[in-house]
């Protein structure tokens, strides 16, 4: 492989996002914007550097915006971008992923109990759609 090749999908999303603090950081934004001190309190056993630093992170990725709520001194409350939120239902699909290792965890549905299944689905077409119908962005 050539080192000029672009990296793959899954590589830039990594590059953005990839390590854990990172995708915790998101999980925690999700119900809404939060203070540092909220979010250190939410992520048990993250350092305030390491905090920090992710968040600067995340809003250099564009993935989460930082709004001061006080002046003087500075204090920042922290919620996610559209760019953020888009990572919902990625880290949903990890996360069911986690649990298959205790179904008991898995997501059900409500009404008939059922574990779920994430799919691909076109909109155009009103259908899930199989791997060998995609286009490839990259074999994973």
């Amino acid at each position: 492989m050539s080192g000029d090749a672009a990296p793959s999908p899954l590589q830039a999303a990594l590059d953005r996002v990839g390590d854990r603090w990172s995708l915790l950081v998101v999980e925690a934004l999700l119900d809404g914007p939060r203070r540092f001190n909220d979010l250190q309190a939410a992520l048990s056993g993250i350092a305030p550097n390491i905090l920090s630093d992710r968040l600067k992170r995340l809003e250099r990725e564009r993935v989460l915006l930082a709004r001061p709520y006080s002046e003087r001194p500075l204090r920042l409350s922290y919620e996610l971008t559209a760019d953020g939120l888009e990572l919902a239902g990625a880290l949903r699909l990890l996360a069911d992923w986690g649990s298959r290792a205790d179904s008991s965890d898995a997501l059900r549905h409500q009404s008939c109990g059922t574990p779920l299944e994430a799919r691909w689905y076109c909109p155009t077409c009103a259908r899930s759609v199989e791997t060998g119908e995609t286009t490839e962005l990259r074999q994973l």
